[in-house]
């Protein structure tokens, strides 16, 4: 009965070790996902500011070379 008692005080030593580690890696994540979240939006705000168009308008584009 000792050593039972014993064997699961150890199991919950490691799974409460276990747990503040998962805790740890969550906080870590989260401000990083928020880091993230934040330069995503910079890079819109500037995109936006900037108005840049992947499409030229017809009277810049020069002809293609077979014309």
């Amino acid at each position: 009965m000792e050593q039972r008692l014993v064997e699961l005080e150890t199991k919950l030593a490691f799974q409460e070790q276990a747990m503040e580690e998962l805790n740890t890696l969550m906080v870590q994540q989260r401000r990083e996902l928020e880091q993230l979240a934040e330069t995503v939006e910079n890079l819109r705000q500037r995109l936006a500011a900037a108005n840049i168009s992947a499409v030229c308008d017809e009277s810049e584009e020069t002809p293609p070379p077979h014309y």
